[in-house]
């Protein structure tokens, strides 16, 4: 064996040793979401536990404040936890509308599934119908959390809960499996994410690739017909841009209206990560806004 093999061989031996031990710290590993102290400076923040997670509560300090109350759920592809881009956004929200904020930090894979999932976020809505009125509440997420968010009301409308006023989704992951052959068209533009790690975090997400088609893991599979006021923020430079659409026409066969505000050239969560043309992370921002305080 020559000594260039070797070298060869040994750096590969060292990124597979390397790529185990992440794949090992991710099963292992509960990871949480902390908040940055910055916060603290425009926001009161609460913290609370409901079955083992935390949950963030955040109000503005000062300004006005109103009564309405935002359900929020990050991004992150079900692996990573809050940014701090999306801590940035929140305090932003927070500060802009005078609404409180909750925040679930609810468990992430590959350690946990949808199903753990589930039985964190859907008790938690239960109990804050208890304490809000759903004409104050809104339903709120981004990407993953903007699919968490979708299959949650698909979830709670079967048992005939209240639905929230109004639901916001930003880029939301609706399609794990991200079948439409329209992806790959759009797949050059899009910087941010990748569809084969997307698919991979999709799988374990869903607890196996037998379960990818199941609506509380992909939402796009889900009963529509008792929901309303929802509104997609997307991107033409977003391989999830696609699959907006498709719900929209599935929306529209069970008699629902999904009105979708797309951005050319905008890329996955534009509005949070502020990256792209500043004139259309603007729009993107002041349009969401204006959906949040508009009247029901």
């Amino acid at each position: 064996m020559t000594l260039k093999v070797k070298i060869v061989l040994g750096i590969i031996t060292t990124l597979i040793i390397l790529i185990l031990l992440i794949v090992f710290y991710f099963m292992l590993a509960d990871i949480e979401s902390k908040e940055p102290k910055q916060i603290e400076d425009t926001c009161q923040v609460e913290i609370h536990e409901f079955i083992g997670r935390k949950v963030f509560v955040i109000k503005p300090k000062d300004g006005e404040k109103n009564e309405k109350k935002i359900l929020y759920f990050h991004g992150g592809s079900y692996v990573a936890e809050a940014s701090s881009d999306h801590w940035k956004f929140i305090e932003k929200i927070v500060t802009d509308t005078g609404s409180t904020l909750i925040f679930p930090d609810y468990p992430l894979t590959p350690k946990y599934t949808y199903k753990d999932v589930f039985k964190m976020v859907k008790p938690l809505y239960k109990e804050i119908l208890e304490e809000v009125a759903p004409e104050n509440l809104i339903l709120m997420g981004d990407s993953a959390g903007g699919g968490l968010s979708l299959a949650l009301i698909e979830e709670i409308s079967k048992e005939n809960y209240a639905i929230p006023s109004k639901t916001l989704l930003i880029s939301p992951w609706l399609d794990v499996r991200l079948t439409n052959p329209k992806i790959d068209e759009v797949a050059p533009n899009d910087k941010d994410l990748n569809k084969e790690a997307l698919k991979i975090a999709g799988v374990a997400y869903a607890g196996g690739e037998e379960n990818t088609g199941n609506y509380l893991v992909s939402p796009i599979e889900g009963n529509l017909t008792k929901l309303k006021n929802i509104t997609i923020f997307t991107g033409t430079y977003d391989i999830l841009n696609p699959d907006v659409y498709v719900l929209q026409e599935k929306a529209k066969e069970q008699g629902v209206d999904i009105e979708v505000k797309e951005y050319e050239k905008a890329g996955h969560i534009w509005i949070i990560t502020k990256k792209g043309d500043s004139n259309i992370i603007e729009k993107g921002y002041n349009d969401l806004l204006e959906k949040i305080k508009e009247d029901n």
